[in-house]
């Protein structure tokens, strides 16, 4: 049962929101075989003065091994 939690920056529409989240369980449905019921999409807005503490520390610097896409910045 994937639940995918994007975080970003405030800022996008609703619209651009429900896209992303219906592109990624589309891609989920695919890749990890699971029926739409299985799959969970949430958008966290964090702004540019809590990035570093409350995403890049804790979910970035502190997890390399969990990354399977890494940033091209570094904070």
């Amino acid at each position: 049962m994937p639940h995918v939690i994007v975080k970003t920056w405030p800022g996008k529409t609703e619209d651009q929101k429900k896209r992303l989240a219906d592109a990624i369980t589309k891609h989920v449905m695919e890749i990890f075989e699971y029926g739409d019921e299985a799959v969970s999409v949430a958008i966290e807005e964090v702004g540019p003065d809590n990035w570093k503490t409350d995403v890049y520390e804790p979910d970035i610097k502190a997890k390399p091994n969990q990354l399977y896409k890494k940033p091209g910045y570094e904070m």
